[in-house]
This record gives structure tokens, sequence and C-alpha cells, in this order.
């Protein structure tokens, strides 16, 4: 999807920056978004978002760094629906299995269950917008902190549980 046009995008930033700061927090962008249940998006993937685009560490966005999350939230929207073949507005088990294994993932039915209960934050069986977003950016970066051990590529890696506990807790989520 492309860009839209700055004024768009100031538009957008100005109703979201609810205090008027010229920035963007973790609770305005929670309110502003929605995960199709007219809650708010989960405080967890709101913070992870935040800490994508969050190039001055400050736990807010500016104005610069808007369009790209905007953009980024957009995208995963279009890839949600893409995989919400019922149109129900979540993502069940099959639902999930398929996009993960379009994005190269190739996760037997006991790992799809696991993040199944994880992300599955209302006991029905299915994953809402907001926690399918976080279970793809966690699942990612997981990924990536693995392949820097694995060599040779063969999904197999030896850690003594230091560096498991450095690989894991150096990863920004």
């Amino acid at each position: 999807m492309a860009m839209p046009p700055p004024e768009f995008l100031r538009d957008i930033f100005q109703r979201v920056d609810r205090d008027k700061s010229g920035l963007i927090s973790t609770n305005e962008l929670q309110m502003a978004l929605s995960n199709g249940t007219w809650k708010p998006f989960n405080a967890e993937t709101v913070r992870l978002m935040i800490g994508m685009f969050d190039k001055n560490n400050t736990g807010q966005i500016s104005f610069e760094d808007f369009g790209a999350l905007w953009k980024y939230v957009t995208d995963w929207q279009s890839c949600f629906k893409s995989f919400d073949k019922d149109n129900s507005g979540n993502i069940d088990k099959l639902e999930l299995k398929t996009a993960l294994g379009t994005f190269g993932y190739r996760l037997g039915d006991n790992t799809v269950d696991i993040l199944m209960k994880k992300f599955d934050h209302h006991g029905k069986g299915t994953i809402l917008f907001d926690d399918f977003i976080h279970c793809c950016v966690m699942l990612n970066l997981l990924t990536t902190s693995f392949s820097q051990h694995d060599e040779d590529k063969d999904g197999v890696v030896t850690l003594h549980y230091e560096q498991f506990l450095s690989m894991v807790f150096s990863l920004k989520m």
C-alpha cells in the first residue's frame, strides 16, 4: 500500500495526539487503534509497535515516525483480512497456520497450538487483529535471533543457558 499524502497523515496524527504534545504516547495510540471488537488494542502490542518506530527511544512517536507506523498497521490490516477467510474478524488455528506458512514458517500443530494459547486472550480459539500482529512480530524477532546462532541453517543450535537468556532478554519485545 502506498504512503498517503502528508496532509492526510498530519490530520490523523493530530487526532491521535489528544494531549497536543506533538508526540503520540502508547495510551493515545492504544485508544486510536481498533482490533475489530470496539475495544482498545492490546497494550503489549502497542508497546511493541511504539518501540519499533520510536527512533529517539522516548516511548512516544513523533510525526516523522508516524508515517512508517501508519503504513505498518495498514499493511498488517490487509494481511489479516487476507487470512481471515470467513470474514469473522478473527483468525482461527487453521487460518493462523496458513498465514504462518505463507510467511515461510513450517510449524507443527503443537507449536501452532502453543501460539494460539499464548495469543488468544479471549479464550475462544481465535486471535484478534492486534494479537495477530503481536504473534507475528514476536515470532519474527525470535526467529531472527535464533537464526543468528544457526550458522549452518539446519534449524538446530547449541546454546549455554546464559547465551539463551542473553539472546531472549536482548530482544526488543
